[in-house]
C-alpha cells in the first residue's frame, strides 16, 4: 500500500474554539465548518492527525488521563459528523525559557518530532502532506517536517516566517474550512493526467 498524504492539524483556534488549559470535555466547542471540511478532507483520501502543545500538562494543570478523555470527547464529537481523526499526538513539554525546561523537546512546535512520529507509525506521505494551524509555531512545525503550511484566522502573519524559501510553501486563510478548499483543490491538480495538464 502506497503512502497517505496526511492534513495535520492544530487544535485550540484551529478545530476547536480556545480555552486556556482547557480541563473539561463539556466546555470542548468545534468551530464552524471544521467538521464538515474534515469529512471531505477524509473523503478525499487524507489521514487526519491532530498535532498540539499541551503545556498544561507539564505544568501540572491538567493530568494525561484527562487531557485522554479531552480528546476521546473530541473525536466521538467528530466521529458523529464522518470527521474521525485518525491519530492524535500531543506534545506535554513546558516551552524553552520555563524553569522547568533546560532543552527545547523536539516534539514540541516549531519542532517536527510529532509529525515526523505520525509518518513514521501511520505510513504518510510528507510531501503530499499539509500543517494547518493558527501560530507560526504550527506553520514552521509542517515546513520543518517537509510539507506545506497553512496558517489560519488572524494570531499571526506570514511575515513572521523568517525565510522567503518558508513563506513560498505557507499560506493564510481564514479558517479551516477554507484551508481545506485549498487542500482539497491542490489535491484535484495533482490527479490530473499530465497530458490534461498540458492542454493550453
Amino acid at each position: 500500500m502506497s503512502a497517505r498524504p496526511a492534513v495535520f492539524l492544530d487544535r485550540d483556534d484551529t478545530l476547536i474554539a480556545n480555552v486556556p488549559y482547557l480541563s473539561d470535555p463539556a466546555g470542548l466547542r468545534v468551530l464552524p465548518g471544521a467538521s464538515q471540511a474534515l469529512g471531505a478532507l477524509r473523503r478525499a483520501g487524507f489521514a487526519l492527525v491532530l498535532i498540539t502543545n499541551q503545556s498544561a500538562v507539564g505544568r501540572g494543570l491538567i493530568t494525561e488521563s484527562r487531557l485522554h478523555e479531552i480528546h476521546d470527547a473530541l473525536n466521538r464529537l467528530l466521529a458523529e459528523e464522518g470527521a474521525a481523526l485518525d491519530a492524535i499526538y500531543y506534545c506535554p513539554e513546558v516551552p524553552l525559557g520555563d524553569d522547568r525546561t533546560i532543552i527545547e523537546n523536539p516534539n514540541r512546535k516549531p519542532g517536527p518530532g510529532m509529525l515526523h512520529r505520525a509518518t513514521e507509525e501511520l505510513d504518510l506521505d510528507l510531501d503530499a502532506s499539509w500543517m494547518v494551524g493558527d501560530q507560526i509555531s504550527d506553520v514552521l512545525a509542517g515546513l520543518n517536517a517537509g510539507c506545506r503550511s497553512i496558517l489560519v484566522g488572524s494570531n499571526a502573519t506570514l511575515s513572521e516566517l523568517p525565510t522567503e524559501a518558508a513563506r513560498e510553501r505557507a499560506f493564510a486563510v481564514s479558517d479551516f474550512a477554507a484551508a481545506a478548499e485549498l487542500i482539497l483543490n491542490d489535491h484535484s491538480r495533482r490527479l490530473q493526467p499530465r497530458e490534461e495538464l498540458a492542454r493550453p
